[in-house]
């Protein structure tokens, strides 16, 4: 039974609860799996895209079905019986009345002998860190009132995103001992039926009832993953907002620093369809409030509504009494299906998003005045995930469904002692959703070449903090570091995650990604690629940025979806950028010898997905490579200054995204992840009168996800568990570092003989280590960059 009730007048401008930070043993688990995209609805029911499969994205979305919805008024994430009749769906695991020990896996996997870093106080213990953790000395603890590890918020719309599209860093991230506090916008009450498809038409409809019922298997999911026990009991408080409603505040009682906060808004009960009482049509202006719908069995008892700007002070709110140093939350533009032109995700997924970009930008304004810790983003993929190649291994797609199966209450066992339900009956006969808990992708923030080296063996990083490209500089070998500086930004814009770096001919560094603007009114949201070079080689001084656009010609069409920028420079000097379109092509502007950029070309190709990888061969031509849903597509010029070529086939597999290139080797070689396995694999990429790929080899590694970076001997990724792997040589076993880190991580040469390697900690600060390219190469211990992170 959960705690008794009580009030906290403290609000959500005050200060989080504290905790002990435990550490963990280690675990990782591979294998293989069928990595076939399914072509399943992200909902339930609905017509399909006609376009085939492999020439682009399919839209399998619903008619009149939201986020958990079972008819044409329901709001469903997969509702039963919804599903095409003619889409592969994957069959109904056996159910067993068990409990499963997913705090076990999560502590493993996330930790080995875990080391939660405080600082200087724990890089001293490490001499190397690089070295299998059953070697690497353990630090013993910072003081309790010394700086934490670095705090985590979470806000997504409905109960169970989440679980879905944020797990299984959610889970390592609590294993980890991370604060982590969870926000959800909206109730998620759907149609108010709480039961599966052989009992929905029996079953009355009780909004709030669902919505507590959601609750409780969320409550219940939490402390399976924190503590072992679903059952584990939750202080549950109301607290004052900003925006001058109430919200619910539970506390894990065995685990303090793991929070949720329930603001109990009214969800747009569809997909796609308009809905003026939403966050949707709150943005659009369709309604001056948007009402709360509140959980039975909440503490809060007070109706309230918000408008636009009261969410926004709710949320700002939310961060401020947190004050996180990384923020996760979900895509803000995740696109269209281009035949149907229906959003890829749910609307309130996204809307939501906007609204929390908007309250970050606030917020970034107030860390700067309040000198408060600075803070990353990380945005998640949501409904796509299930047309994409699985991510994850078979062991962590295991324990994520075991979480869902533990939200989805699939047992019926009366735990929580509560008439609504302990659980999400929606979910119970499918509770993989669409392919969603073999997987797991970053909408932003997959570059890997964010660090980079000067012709002075000096070292420049590039991430955003603060919503604000930040920058980090090591002047030559033995230099100092100094940073972060935020360089300027315009007003009403917020850089998005995703850096990627290129050095021109006369040795400037240029730093590229994408920003998000937002305007008077909802039609003025867009995102554009810009950049900004050195005003002098070795300068850390930047020049103003200059506004590359955007090929999309407004929010309505795509819902703004551009990736992340590819950038190369050729032998002749001439730089291009390229990135992926809301239609899933690639789209590229090219710079003259004179400084002019020309036009947004169309390159072609059909089915992108992620953001496109460039880099120069040994002739020095451009070579452009893309994933789709079932291989990789290239682009090469013909020679240094020629146009791009048109798309051609590589014959590689299916890639599980993002995908990393590098020239090397005469040619570009290409490194990506096999799909529901994480082990890493390469291939090489050359130009012989027409594109040609050979050497395709799986490295193996430590299973992960993301991102891979390379140079020189050194391969680096996320390993299974959260933490950094890395292969400092062939035939080497891959060695586990105690980083958890947002994002992606970055490597370079340094000269000719050193290989830097960078992340950006849970804790907003930069880590960099180095390795001698030998082949007794080791990873020396991470250094931290910038001042410590305070805690609230």
């Amino acid at each position: 039974m959960p705690e008794p009730v009580s009030r906290d007048d403290s609000g959500l401008r005050g200060r989080g609860p504290d905790d002990s930070r435990p550490r963990h043993s280690a675990h990782h688990g591979s294998g293989p799996r069928d990595s076939s995209p399914r072509d399943s609805s992200p909902h339930g029911s609905g017509p399909r895209d006609s376009s085939p499969h492999g020439s682009g994205p399919r839209d399998s979305g619903p008619h009149g079905s939201g986020h958990h919805g079972s008819g044409p008024h329901g709001s469903g994430h997969h509702g039963s019986g919804h599903h095409d009749a003619d889409a592969p769906r994957p069959g109904t695991r056996t159910r067993r009345a068990r409990l499963v020990k997913v705090v076990g896996f999560c502590a493993a996997t996330a930790a080995g002998t875990m080391l939660v870093l405080r600082g200087n106080d724990a890089l001293q213990g490490l001499t190397t860190i690089g070295a299998p953790l059953s070697q690497a000395s353990v630090p013993a603890a910072a003081p309790a009132d010394g700086p934490d590890p670095g705090r985590v918020l979470q806000i997504v719309a409905h109960p169970d995103d989440d679980l879905y599209f944020m797990n299984p860093d959610l889970c390592y991230s609590i294993a980890s001992g991370h604060p982590v506090t969870s926000v959800y916008l909206t109730s998620g009450e759907a149609d108010g039926v709480n039961a599966g498809s052989d009992e929905q038409s029996t079953t009355p409809p009780d909004k709030p009832a669902y919505a507590e019922a959601r609750q409780n298997g969320i409550r219940a999911a939490y402390a399976k993953m924190a503590t072992g026990n679903r059952g584990s009991a939750w202080k549950r408080t109301v607290i004052p907002t900003g925006g001058g409603g109430h919200a619910e505040l539970d506390v894990l009682v065995a685990k303090p620093a793991v929070n949720l906060v329930w603001l109990q808004l009214r969800e747009a009960g569809n997909v796609y369809a308009e809905r003026p009482d939403s966050l949707h049509g709150l943005w659009d202006g369709k309604v001056p409030r948007l009402e709360s719908m509140l959980a039975s069995g909440t503490p809060v008892k007070q109706d309230f509504a918000y408008t636009k700007d009261q969410v926004v002070q709710t949320l700002l709110g939310v961060l401020e009494r947190y004050e996180p140093t990384t923020i996760r939350s979900q895509d803000p533009s995740p696109g269209r299906f281009p035949g149907t032109k229906r959003y890829t995700d749910h609307q309130d997924h996204f809307y939501g998003a906007r609204f929390v970009q908007v309250a970050l930008g606030a917020y970034a304004q107030d860390v700067e005045a309040q000198d408060r810790p600075h803070f990353a983003v990380q945005n998640y993929l949501g409904y796509f995930n299930g047309s994409l190649p699985s991510a994850l291994d078979p062991d962590e797609a295991k324990e994520k469904l075991d979480i869902l199966d533990t939200y989805a209450w699939t047992d019926k066992q009366n735990h929580c002692g509560s008439v609504a339900g302990c659980g999400d009956l929606k979910v119970a006969e499918h509770p993989q959703g669409n392919n969603w808990t073999s997987s797991i992708n970053y909408a932003r923030g997959t570059s890997t070449s964010w660090l980079t080296s000067d012709k002075e063996y000096g070292l420049w990083a590039f991430k955003v903090l603060d919503g604000r490209l930040a920058l980090w500089h090591r002047a030559g070998l033995l230099g100092e570091w100094s940073g972060p500086r935020l360089l300027p930004g315009a007003p009403g814009t917020l850089m998005d995650q995703g850096i990627s770096t290129v050095t021109l001919k006369d040795g400037r560094i240029a730093a590229f990604g994408t920003r998000t603007s937002f305007g008077a009114g909802p039609a003025d949201y867009k995102r554009e690629i810009v950049y900004t070079v050195q005003q002098e080689p070795g300068s850390e001084e930047f020049e103003d940025w200059t506004v590359l656009g955007t090929p999309e010609a407004c929010d309505e069409d795509w819902t703004s979806d551009i990736s992340a920028p590819a950038v190369a420079v050729d032998g002749s000097g001439q730089l291009a950028v390229y990135v992926r379109d809301g239609a899933y092509t690639l789209r590229g502007r090219v710079q003259s010898t004179d400084g002019h950029w020309g036009p947004w070309d169309h390159h072609g190709g059909s089915d992108l997905h992620g953001s496109p990888a460039a880099a120069t061969d040994g002739a020095g031509r451009r070579v452009v490579l893309a994933a789709t849903t079932k291989t990789v597509l290239g682009w090469v010029q013909p020679e240094p200054g020629a146009a791009l070529g048109p798309a051609t086939a590589t014959g590689l597999p299916d890639t599980a995204l993002p995908i990393t290139a590098e020239g090397r080797e005469g040619g570009v070689r290409l490194w990506f992840r096999k799909p529901g396995s994480g082990n890493v694999r390469t291939a090489l990429v050359t130009v012989d009168g027409k594109l040609k790929v050979s050497g395709l080899a799986d490295l193996g590694g430590l299973s992960g996800f993301g991102s891979v970076t390379a140079s020189g001997h050194l391969l680096a990724g996320r390993a299974s568990g959260g933490q950094l792997g890395s292969d400092v040589g062939w035939g080497r076993p891959w060695e586990r570092s105690p980083l958890m880190f947002v994002g992606a991580p970055s490597s370079t040469m340094t000269g000719k003989s050193m290989v830097s390697l960078a992340v950006v900690g849970l804790d907003a600060r930069l880590y960099v280590t180095s390795s001698a390219d030998d082949a007794d190469a080791h990873l020396a211990p991470w250094r931290p960059v910038g001042p410590r992170t305070a805690g609230p």
